[in-house]
């Protein structure tokens, strides 16, 4: 086959967000025994599993050809890529991650500048010094292999973690002093890449999927039948992204009314539906919205 593309699946983290994102967005992704070249049942699209930490810079190269990563690899790998969309998932919610700066809880550091001249361990070197920079403070700043939570104080007086919950920093008896970096998935591809008529077809479609997968979690469809004299009291009573869809049915006594609402309020909704004298409601799950 001429055609196709060469995507980077995150490994780590964002690997089990992304797999379940393609799902939704229709994309059945599976793992066999070559666990690195997952299976897609899309002929068109070649997959490769790579640590997140990577995929722009073998995005920017042009060894793949488009990707999900993170925003805070994106940085801290310093290279060119085209952000065609923010996809907000990650491991344990639906937050952004952040990387902050933290000190042990007994510590006398209480803002960056108290760090003149010591120690900061931390995976996101570049992203660290970039930090430093912008705030006029120079400190050491050491690559960590893991583990980094457990470094201060007697291997470096700070780190620079990635957390959602911030629990395993409490854990550690950790505090945080600053926010470094706010960081969400984005899908990435490069300018070659996107130059290819073939290609950036390929990748919109791509995206446009994916971009409804996000825009369709956390809602239903609602079907119901109402009667045409009940139906002010139930447009009244309805949220909608737009205005409802109203239907004539057979009997022109009745509408049929369907809208999307979100599924945290239909435990609410339906009883106040129900007394306002709709009947037959349905519920389905949706599983894009594409606008």
């Amino acid at each position: 086959m001429t055609n196709r593309l060469r995507l980077g699946i995150p490994a780590g983290s964002l690997q089990e967000g992304a797999i379940d994102l393609f799902r939704r967005a229709g994309y059945k992704i599976t793992f066999g025994a070559r666990s690195y070249f997952p299976n897609i049942d899309d002929e068109e699209i070649e997959c490769l599993l790579i640590r997140a930490q990577e995929i722009a810079r073998y995005v920017a190269d042009g060894v793949l050809d488009a990707g999900l990563t993170g925003y805070d690899w994106i940085v801290e790998s310093g290279v060119e890529v085209l952000e065609l969309a923010e996809l907000v998932f990650s491991k344990v919610s639906r937050r952004p991650v952040r990387w902050v700066l933290c000190v042990p809880e007994n510590s006398p550091v209480q803002s960056v500048r108290d760090l003149e001249g010591k120690r900061i361990a931390t995976e996101a070197v570049n992203i660290t010094r970039q930090y430093l920079a912008r705030h006029g403070v120079n400190a050491r700043v050491e690559f960590s292999w893991g583990a980094t939570e457990v470094k201060p104080p007697l291997l470096a007086d700070a780190i620079v973690e990635v957390t959602e919950t911030g629990s395993s920093l409490r854990a550690n008896n950790l505090r945080i002093v600053d926010e470094v970096l706010v960081s969400t998935p984005r899908f990435i591809t490069n300018r070659t890449a996107y130059s290819d008529p073939w290609k950036r077809q390929k990748i919109d479609d791509i995206v446009l999927m994916l971009k409804g997968a996000m825009a369709a979690e956390g809602k239903v469809v609602l079907m119901m039948n109402v009667p045409r004299e009940k139906l002010p009291d139930v447009l009244a009573i309805l949220p909608a992204l737009q205005n409802p869809t109203v239907a004539d049915l057979a009997d022109k006594n009745w509408v049929d009314v369907t809208t999307v609402v979100d599924e945290s309020v239909v435990r609410k909704l339906v009883p106040r539906l129900k007394q306002a004298g709709a009947c037959g409601i349905v519920e389905f799950q949706l599983n894009k919205l594409i606008d």
